[in-house]
Protein backbone atom coordinates (compact mmCIF):
# COMPACT_ATOMS: atom_id res chain seq x y z
CA UNK A 1 0.00 0.00 0.00
CA UNK A 2 1.42 3.40 -0.97
CA UNK A 3 1.59 6.51 1.20
CA UNK A 4 -1.39 8.23 -0.41
CA UNK A 5 -3.61 5.22 0.25
CA UNK A 6 -2.38 5.08 3.86
CA UNK A 7 -3.12 8.82 4.25
CA UNK A 8 -6.68 8.31 2.97
CA UNK A 9 -7.37 5.40 5.32
CA UNK A 10 -5.92 7.31 8.29
CA UNK A 11 -7.94 10.45 7.47
CA UNK A 12 -11.16 8.42 7.14
CA UNK A 13 -10.58 7.06 10.64
CA UNK A 14 -9.46 10.33 12.25
CA UNK A 15 -12.25 12.44 10.71
CA UNK A 16 -14.89 9.77 11.32
CA UNK A 17 -15.83 9.70 7.63
CA UNK A 18 -18.97 7.56 7.25
CA UNK A 19 -19.39 7.62 3.46
CA UNK A 20 -16.76 7.53 0.72
CA UNK A 21 -18.18 8.47 -2.67
CA UNK A 22 -16.43 7.11 -5.75
CA UNK A 23 -16.85 9.48 -8.70
CA UNK A 24 -16.41 8.97 -12.44
CA UNK A 25 -18.13 10.21 -15.61
CA UNK A 26 -19.92 8.67 -18.54
CA UNK A 27 -19.01 9.51 -22.12
CA UNK A 28 -20.87 12.86 -22.16
CA UNK A 29 -19.50 13.93 -18.78
CA UNK A 30 -22.44 13.19 -16.45
CA UNK A 31 -21.07 12.59 -12.96
CA UNK A 32 -21.64 9.09 -11.57
CA UNK A 33 -21.31 8.24 -7.89
CA UNK A 34 -21.37 5.19 -5.64
CA UNK A 35 -20.95 5.37 -1.84
CA UNK A 36 -18.61 2.96 -0.08
CA UNK A 37 -18.56 2.07 3.61
CA UNK A 38 -15.18 3.04 5.14
CA UNK A 39 -14.33 -0.62 5.79
CA UNK A 40 -14.49 -1.34 2.03
CA UNK A 41 -12.04 1.36 0.92
CA UNK A 42 -8.85 -0.66 1.43
CA UNK A 43 -10.28 -3.46 -0.72
CA UNK A 44 -11.28 -0.96 -3.42
CA UNK A 45 -7.70 0.33 -3.51
CA UNK A 46 -6.38 -3.21 -4.00
CA UNK A 47 -8.99 -4.75 -6.28
CA UNK A 48 -11.39 -2.00 -7.42
CA UNK A 49 -15.15 -1.98 -6.97
CA UNK A 50 -17.12 -4.08 -9.44
CA UNK A 51 -20.17 -2.63 -11.21
CA UNK A 52 -22.29 -3.10 -14.33
CA UNK A 53 -20.62 -0.89 -16.95
CA UNK A 54 -23.30 -1.58 -19.58
CA UNK A 55 -25.75 0.55 -17.56
CA UNK A 56 -23.48 3.64 -17.91
CA UNK A 57 -23.66 5.61 -21.18
CA UNK A 58 -20.77 4.59 -23.42
CA UNK A 59 -18.79 2.70 -20.78
CA UNK A 60 -19.27 -0.92 -21.86
CA UNK A 61 -21.27 -3.06 -24.23
CA UNK A 62 -23.73 -5.54 -22.73
CA UNK A 63 -21.54 -8.54 -23.47
CA UNK A 64 -18.60 -6.98 -21.54
CA UNK A 65 -20.56 -5.36 -18.73
CA UNK A 66 -18.34 -6.16 -15.73
CA UNK A 67 -16.11 -3.18 -14.91
CA UNK A 68 -14.01 -2.08 -11.93
CA UNK A 69 -13.87 1.40 -10.40
CA UNK A 70 -10.47 1.94 -8.77
CA UNK A 71 -10.24 5.07 -6.58
CA UNK A 72 -7.35 7.49 -7.12
CA UNK A 73 -6.15 8.34 -3.58
CA UNK A 74 -4.57 11.63 -4.76
CA UNK A 75 -8.12 12.98 -5.35
CA UNK A 76 -9.44 12.32 -1.81
CA UNK A 77 -11.37 15.25 -0.33
CA UNK A 78 -13.97 15.75 2.41
CA UNK A 79 -17.18 17.19 0.93
CA UNK A 80 -17.94 20.30 3.06
CA UNK A 81 -21.58 20.67 2.01
CA UNK A 82 -22.40 17.31 3.65
CA UNK A 83 -21.56 18.72 7.11
CA UNK A 84 -19.08 17.70 9.80
CA UNK A 85 -21.22 15.04 11.49
CA UNK A 86 -21.13 11.75 9.60
CA UNK A 87 -18.66 13.31 7.16
CA UNK A 88 -18.73 12.35 3.47
CA UNK A 89 -15.67 12.26 1.20
CA UNK A 90 -15.01 11.62 -2.47
CA UNK A 91 -12.35 10.16 -4.73
CA UNK A 92 -12.26 10.11 -8.52
CA UNK A 93 -11.88 6.68 -10.06
CA UNK A 94 -10.11 5.11 -12.98
CA UNK A 95 -12.28 2.52 -14.73
CA UNK A 96 -10.63 -0.85 -15.31
CA UNK A 97 -11.58 -4.03 -17.12
CA UNK A 98 -11.92 -7.21 -14.99
CA UNK A 99 -8.30 -8.16 -15.77
CA UNK A 100 -7.09 -4.83 -14.32
CA UNK A 101 -6.35 -3.02 -17.59
CA UNK A 102 -7.44 0.63 -18.06
CA UNK A 103 -10.80 0.75 -19.83
CA UNK A 104 -10.63 2.21 -23.34
CA UNK A 105 -14.09 3.67 -22.71
CA UNK A 106 -13.17 5.69 -19.59
CA UNK A 107 -13.10 9.46 -20.40
CA UNK A 108 -10.51 10.04 -17.65
CA UNK A 109 -8.28 7.41 -19.26
CA UNK A 110 -8.69 9.09 -22.68
CA UNK A 111 -7.15 12.26 -21.22
CA UNK A 112 -4.46 10.30 -19.37
CA UNK A 113 -3.46 8.61 -22.66
CA UNK A 114 -3.17 11.98 -24.40
CA UNK A 115 -1.12 13.41 -21.53
CA UNK A 116 1.14 10.34 -21.70
CA UNK A 117 1.71 11.08 -25.39
CA UNK A 118 2.58 14.67 -24.52
CA UNK A 119 5.01 13.38 -21.88
CA UNK A 120 6.64 11.09 -24.47
CA UNK A 121 7.20 14.23 -26.57
CA UNK A 122 8.76 15.94 -23.54
CA UNK A 123 5.79 18.13 -22.56
CA UNK A 124 3.67 18.72 -19.46
CA UNK A 125 0.32 20.41 -20.17
CA UNK A 126 -1.11 23.06 -17.86
CA UNK A 127 -4.62 24.48 -18.14
CA UNK A 128 -6.53 27.36 -16.60
CA UNK A 129 -10.33 27.46 -17.21
CA UNK A 130 -12.68 30.45 -16.98
CA UNK A 131 -16.06 28.90 -16.18
CA UNK A 132 -19.30 30.81 -16.80
CA UNK A 133 -22.78 29.87 -15.60
CA UNK A 134 -26.15 31.43 -14.90
CA UNK A 135 -27.73 31.77 -11.47
CA UNK A 136 -31.53 31.56 -11.69
CA UNK A 137 -34.31 32.10 -9.17
CA UNK A 138 -35.44 28.53 -9.75
CA UNK A 139 -35.40 25.73 -12.28
CA UNK A 140 -38.98 26.67 -13.22
CA UNK A 141 -39.30 29.13 -16.15
CA UNK A 142 -41.15 32.42 -15.77
CA UNK A 143 -44.56 33.25 -17.28
CA UNK A 144 -43.04 33.88 -20.72
CA UNK A 145 -41.32 30.48 -20.72
CA UNK A 146 -37.83 31.92 -20.17
CA UNK A 147 -35.64 31.28 -17.10
CA UNK A 148 -35.70 33.98 -14.43
CA UNK A 149 -32.22 35.29 -13.43
CA UNK A 150 -31.47 36.28 -9.82
CA UNK A 151 -30.44 39.83 -10.83
CA UNK A 152 -30.16 42.27 -13.73
CA UNK A 153 -26.44 42.92 -13.25
CA UNK A 154 -23.89 43.20 -16.04
CA UNK A 155 -20.16 42.71 -16.60
CA UNK A 156 -18.10 43.27 -13.42
CA UNK A 157 -21.13 44.90 -11.76
CA UNK A 158 -21.00 45.24 -8.00
CA UNK A 159 -24.56 44.80 -6.78
CA UNK A 160 -24.78 45.85 -3.09
CA UNK A 161 -26.49 43.12 -1.11
CA UNK A 162 -26.73 41.11 -4.32
CA UNK A 163 -27.61 37.44 -4.30
CA UNK A 164 -24.82 36.59 -6.76
CA UNK A 165 -22.21 38.36 -4.62
CA UNK A 166 -23.08 36.28 -1.55
CA UNK A 167 -23.27 33.20 -3.73
CA UNK A 168 -19.77 33.69 -5.18
CA UNK A 169 -18.24 34.27 -1.76
CA UNK A 170 -19.74 31.05 -0.39
CA UNK A 171 -18.89 29.08 -3.53
CA UNK A 172 -15.25 30.23 -3.61
CA UNK A 173 -14.82 29.38 0.07
CA UNK A 174 -16.26 25.91 -0.50
CA UNK A 175 -14.13 25.33 -3.61
CA UNK A 176 -10.97 26.21 -1.73
CA UNK A 177 -11.97 23.90 1.11
CA UNK A 178 -11.87 20.97 -1.34
CA UNK A 179 -8.45 21.98 -2.65
CA UNK A 180 -9.53 23.94 -5.74
CA UNK A 181 -7.67 27.26 -6.00
CA UNK A 182 -9.69 30.15 -7.41
CA UNK A 183 -8.04 33.06 -9.21
CA UNK A 184 -10.98 35.41 -10.00
CA UNK A 185 -14.73 35.58 -9.56
CA UNK A 186 -17.07 38.24 -10.92
CA UNK A 187 -20.45 39.01 -12.43
CA UNK A 188 -20.51 38.35 -16.17
CA UNK A 189 -22.32 40.23 -18.95
CA UNK A 190 -25.70 38.48 -18.75
CA UNK A 191 -28.28 39.00 -15.96
CA UNK A 192 -27.54 36.44 -13.25
CA UNK A 193 -24.43 35.30 -15.17
CA UNK A 194 -21.25 34.65 -13.19
CA UNK A 195 -17.69 33.62 -13.93
CA UNK A 196 -15.21 31.87 -11.66
CA UNK A 197 -11.66 31.27 -12.93
CA UNK A 198 -9.63 28.38 -11.52
CA UNK A 199 -5.89 28.71 -10.98
CA UNK A 200 -3.76 26.80 -13.49
CA UNK A 201 -3.01 23.12 -12.85
CA UNK A 202 -2.06 20.10 -14.91
CA UNK A 203 -4.81 19.11 -17.35
CA UNK A 204 -5.96 15.96 -15.51
CA UNK A 205 -6.27 17.77 -12.19
CA UNK A 206 -8.12 20.61 -13.96
CA UNK A 207 -10.64 18.18 -15.48
CA UNK A 208 -11.24 16.61 -12.04
CA UNK A 209 -11.57 20.12 -10.59
CA UNK A 210 -14.18 21.10 -13.20
CA UNK A 211 -16.35 18.08 -12.33
CA UNK A 212 -16.09 19.01 -8.63
CA UNK A 213 -16.69 22.70 -9.46
CA UNK A 214 -20.01 21.97 -11.16
CA UNK A 215 -21.17 19.94 -8.17
CA UNK A 216 -20.12 22.62 -5.67
CA UNK A 217 -21.81 25.41 -7.66
CA UNK A 218 -25.09 23.49 -7.86
CA UNK A 219 -24.96 22.53 -4.16
CA UNK A 220 -24.31 26.12 -3.02
CA UNK A 221 -27.12 27.39 -5.24
CA UNK A 222 -29.58 24.88 -3.78
CA UNK A 223 -28.51 25.81 -0.23
CA UNK A 224 -29.28 29.47 -1.03
CA UNK A 225 -32.64 28.75 -2.66
CA UNK A 226 -31.48 29.41 -6.22
CA UNK A 227 -30.56 27.25 -9.21
CA UNK A 228 -27.28 27.21 -11.19
CA UNK A 229 -27.12 26.08 -14.80
CA UNK A 230 -24.18 25.38 -17.11
CA UNK A 231 -26.48 25.25 -20.14
CA UNK A 232 -24.54 26.91 -22.99
CA UNK A 233 -27.31 29.37 -24.03
CA UNK A 234 -30.32 29.55 -21.68
CA UNK A 235 -31.38 33.03 -22.93
CA UNK A 236 -31.98 34.12 -26.52
CA UNK A 237 -31.09 37.76 -25.83
CA UNK A 238 -28.11 37.30 -23.50
CA UNK A 239 -24.60 35.84 -23.90
CA UNK A 240 -23.99 32.12 -23.63
CA UNK A 241 -21.76 30.48 -21.04
CA UNK A 242 -18.31 29.52 -22.23
CA UNK A 243 -15.36 27.79 -20.61
CA UNK A 244 -12.43 29.59 -22.22
CA UNK A 245 -9.34 27.59 -21.34
CA UNK A 246 -5.71 28.70 -21.34
CA UNK A 247 -3.15 26.08 -22.40
CA UNK A 248 0.62 26.02 -21.97
CA UNK A 249 3.20 23.30 -22.55
CA UNK A 250 6.30 23.05 -20.38
CA UNK A 251 9.54 21.20 -21.04
CA UNK A 252 10.74 20.66 -17.49
CA UNK A 253 10.64 24.12 -15.90
CA UNK A 254 10.73 25.95 -19.25
CA UNK A 255 7.63 27.27 -21.00
CA UNK A 256 7.76 25.71 -24.48
CA UNK A 257 5.40 28.40 -25.86
CA UNK A 258 7.77 31.30 -25.12
CA UNK A 259 10.51 32.64 -27.39
CA UNK A 260 11.98 36.04 -26.64
CA UNK A 261 12.10 38.27 -29.70
CA UNK A 262 9.68 36.19 -31.79
CA UNK A 263 6.41 37.67 -33.04
CA UNK A 264 4.10 37.93 -30.00
CA UNK A 265 6.94 36.11 -28.14
CA UNK A 266 5.49 32.84 -29.51
CA UNK A 267 7.85 29.92 -30.07
CA UNK A 268 7.66 27.65 -33.13
CA UNK A 269 6.19 24.99 -30.82
CA UNK A 270 3.35 27.35 -29.84
CA UNK A 271 2.68 28.27 -33.46
CA UNK A 272 2.51 24.61 -34.55
CA UNK A 273 0.23 23.89 -31.55
CA UNK A 274 -2.19 26.69 -32.51
CA UNK A 275 -2.12 25.56 -36.15
CA UNK A 276 -3.05 22.03 -35.05
CA UNK A 277 -6.01 23.30 -33.06
CA UNK A 278 -7.25 25.47 -35.93
CA UNK A 279 -6.88 22.72 -38.52
CA UNK A 280 -8.75 20.11 -36.48
CA UNK A 281 -11.25 22.36 -34.60
CA UNK A 282 -14.19 21.51 -36.92
CA UNK A 283 -13.53 17.80 -36.29
CA UNK A 284 -13.60 18.13 -32.48
CA UNK A 285 -16.33 20.77 -32.13
CA UNK A 286 -18.90 18.02 -31.43
CA UNK A 287 -16.83 17.24 -28.29
CA UNK A 288 -16.13 20.79 -27.07
CA UNK A 289 -19.71 21.86 -27.95
CA UNK A 290 -21.66 18.68 -27.50
CA UNK A 291 -25.32 19.73 -27.21
CA UNK A 292 -27.90 21.10 -29.64
CA UNK A 293 -27.99 24.23 -27.47
CA UNK A 294 -24.20 24.69 -27.78
CA UNK A 295 -24.62 26.02 -31.32
CA UNK A 296 -27.05 28.71 -30.15
CA UNK A 297 -24.09 30.06 -28.14
CA UNK A 298 -21.50 29.64 -30.92
CA UNK A 299 -23.65 31.42 -33.50
CA UNK A 300 -25.54 33.76 -31.18
CA UNK A 301 -23.00 36.60 -30.95
CA UNK A 302 -21.89 37.91 -27.57
CA UNK A 303 -18.16 37.37 -28.25
CA UNK A 304 -18.64 33.66 -28.98
CA UNK A 305 -16.12 32.63 -31.67
CA UNK A 306 -17.57 30.98 -34.77
CA UNK A 307 -14.70 31.09 -37.27
CA UNK A 308 -11.26 29.50 -37.53
CA UNK A 309 -8.95 32.34 -36.57
CA UNK A 310 -6.34 33.34 -34.04
CA UNK A 311 -5.09 36.69 -32.85
CA UNK A 312 -3.04 38.54 -30.30
CA UNK A 313 -5.48 39.71 -27.65
CA UNK A 314 -8.33 39.51 -30.21
CA UNK A 315 -11.47 38.46 -28.35
CA UNK A 316 -13.39 37.67 -31.53
CA UNK A 317 -10.83 35.00 -32.49
CA UNK A 318 -11.23 31.29 -31.76
CA UNK A 319 -7.68 31.12 -30.37
CA UNK A 320 -6.38 34.16 -28.51
CA UNK A 321 -2.80 34.86 -27.45
CA UNK A 322 -3.26 36.90 -24.25
CA UNK A 323 -1.10 39.84 -23.28
CA UNK A 324 1.27 39.19 -20.43
CA UNK A 325 3.69 41.35 -18.45
CA UNK A 326 7.19 41.95 -19.86
CA UNK A 327 9.71 39.55 -18.39
CA UNK A 328 7.00 37.01 -17.53
CA UNK A 329 7.89 34.51 -20.24
CA UNK A 330 6.77 31.60 -18.06
CA UNK A 331 3.18 32.83 -18.38
CA UNK A 332 3.13 32.53 -22.19
CA UNK A 333 -0.04 30.64 -23.16
CA UNK A 334 -2.85 30.38 -25.66
CA UNK A 335 -6.59 30.59 -24.95
CA UNK A 336 -9.16 28.43 -26.74
CA UNK A 337 -12.49 30.29 -26.64
CA UNK A 338 -14.80 27.83 -28.40
CA UNK A 339 -15.40 25.34 -25.58
CA UNK A 340 -18.59 25.76 -23.52
CA UNK A 341 -19.30 25.11 -19.85
CA UNK A 342 -21.26 21.90 -20.52
CA UNK A 343 -18.43 19.97 -22.20
CA UNK A 344 -17.00 16.75 -20.80
CA UNK A 345 -13.67 18.22 -19.61
CA UNK A 346 -11.74 14.95 -19.97
CA UNK A 347 -12.67 14.48 -23.62
CA UNK A 348 -12.57 18.20 -24.48
CA UNK A 349 -9.04 18.65 -23.14
CA UNK A 350 -7.93 15.38 -24.76
CA UNK A 351 -9.04 16.47 -28.25
CA UNK A 352 -7.68 20.01 -27.90
CA UNK A 353 -4.32 18.82 -26.62
CA UNK A 354 -4.24 15.96 -29.16
CA UNK A 355 -4.90 18.36 -32.05
CA UNK A 356 -2.17 20.72 -30.82
CA UNK A 357 0.33 17.87 -30.47
CA UNK A 358 -0.53 16.75 -34.01
CA UNK A 359 0.33 20.24 -35.20
CA UNK A 360 3.72 20.02 -33.44
CA UNK A 361 4.41 16.52 -34.80
CA UNK A 362 3.55 17.45 -38.39
CA UNK A 363 4.97 20.98 -38.27
CA UNK A 364 1.68 22.63 -39.32
CA UNK A 365 2.15 26.19 -40.54
CA UNK A 366 0.15 28.91 -38.81
CA UNK A 367 -1.74 31.40 -41.01
CA UNK A 368 -1.53 35.14 -40.38
CA UNK A 369 -3.10 36.46 -37.19
CA UNK A 370 -6.53 38.11 -37.41
CA UNK A 371 -6.40 41.76 -36.42
CA UNK A 372 -10.01 42.68 -37.25
CA UNK A 373 -13.21 41.89 -35.41
CA UNK A 374 -14.13 38.64 -37.19
CA UNK A 375 -17.84 39.24 -36.64
CA UNK A 376 -17.75 42.64 -38.39
CA UNK A 377 -16.28 41.21 -41.62
CA UNK A 378 -18.49 40.18 -44.53
CA UNK A 379 -18.75 36.52 -45.50
CA UNK A 380 -16.62 37.21 -48.60
CA UNK A 381 -13.95 38.97 -46.52
CA UNK A 382 -13.81 36.11 -44.01
CA UNK A 383 -13.53 33.58 -46.86
CA UNK A 384 -10.75 35.57 -48.53
CA UNK A 385 -8.81 35.71 -45.24
CA UNK A 386 -9.21 31.96 -44.66
CA UNK A 387 -11.55 32.27 -41.66
CA UNK A 388 -13.69 29.21 -42.36
CA UNK A 389 -16.73 28.68 -40.11
CA UNK A 390 -17.04 26.16 -37.31
CA UNK A 391 -19.93 23.69 -37.71
CA UNK A 392 -23.25 25.58 -37.58
CA UNK A 393 -25.24 22.87 -35.76
CA UNK A 394 -24.76 19.64 -33.83
CA UNK A 395 -25.71 17.80 -37.03
CA UNK A 396 -22.89 19.51 -38.96
CA UNK A 397 -20.44 18.84 -36.12
CA UNK A 398 -21.35 15.14 -36.05
CA UNK A 399 -20.85 14.85 -39.81
CA UNK A 400 -17.44 16.54 -39.60
CA UNK A 401 -16.36 14.34 -36.69
CA UNK A 402 -17.47 11.23 -38.62
CA UNK A 403 -15.05 12.17 -41.42
CA UNK A 404 -12.12 12.72 -39.06
CA UNK A 405 -9.09 10.42 -38.97
CA UNK A 406 -7.61 12.08 -35.88
CA UNK A 407 -10.60 11.93 -33.51
CA UNK A 408 -10.82 8.11 -33.29
CA UNK A 409 -7.06 8.05 -32.72
CA UNK A 410 -7.33 10.46 -29.78
CA UNK A 411 -10.57 9.18 -28.26
CA UNK A 412 -10.14 5.50 -29.09
CA UNK A 413 -12.64 3.66 -31.27
CA UNK A 414 -15.00 2.77 -28.40
CA UNK A 415 -15.41 6.30 -26.98
CA UNK A 416 -15.56 7.72 -30.51
CA UNK A 417 -18.38 5.37 -31.55
CA UNK A 418 -20.38 5.70 -28.33
CA UNK A 419 -20.05 9.48 -28.30
CA UNK A 420 -21.27 9.78 -31.89
CA UNK A 421 -24.14 7.37 -31.21
CA UNK A 422 -25.27 9.49 -28.24
CA UNK A 423 -25.05 12.74 -30.25
CA UNK A 424 -26.91 11.28 -33.26
CA UNK A 425 -29.74 10.27 -30.91
CA UNK A 426 -29.86 13.79 -29.41
CA UNK A 427 -30.03 15.39 -32.86
CA UNK A 428 -32.77 12.98 -33.93
CA UNK A 429 -34.82 13.82 -30.81
CA UNK A 430 -34.31 17.55 -31.36
CA UNK A 431 -35.27 17.66 -35.03
CA UNK A 432 -38.58 15.91 -34.32
CA UNK A 433 -39.62 18.59 -31.79
CA UNK A 434 -42.13 21.30 -32.71
CA UNK A 435 -40.79 24.37 -30.91
CA UNK A 436 -42.60 27.38 -29.39
CA UNK A 437 -40.86 29.50 -32.04
CA UNK A 438 -42.57 27.56 -34.85
CA UNK A 439 -45.97 27.76 -33.17
CA UNK A 440 -45.68 31.50 -32.50
CA UNK A 441 -44.46 32.25 -36.00
CA UNK A 442 -46.66 29.94 -38.05
CA UNK A 443 -49.76 28.74 -36.22
CA UNK A 444 -51.75 31.95 -36.72
CA UNK A 445 -50.90 32.47 -40.38
CA UNK A 446 -50.64 29.03 -41.95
Amino acid sequence: MDRQQEFVLRTIEERDVRFVRLWFTDVVGSLKSVALAPAEVEGAFEEGLGFDGSSIEGLARVFESDMLAQPDPSTFQILPWRGETEATSRMFCDILTPDGEPSAADPRNVLKRTLAKAADMGFTCYTHPEIEFYLLKSQTPGPDGSPVPVDEGGYFDHVPGGVAQDFRRTAVTMLESVGISVEFSHHEAGPGQNEIDLRYADALQTADNIMTFRTVIKEVALQQGTYATFMPKPFTAHPGSGMHTHFSLFEGDTNAFYEAGAEFQLSATARHFIAGILKHAPEFTAVTNQFVNSYKRLWGGGEAPSYLSWGHNNRSALVRVPLYKPGKGQSARIEYRGIDSAANPYLAYAVLLGAGLKGIEEGYQLPAAAEDDIWSLSTAERRAMGHDPLPASLHDAIRTMEDSELMPQILGEQVYEHFLRNKRAEWQDYRLQVTPYELQRNLGIL
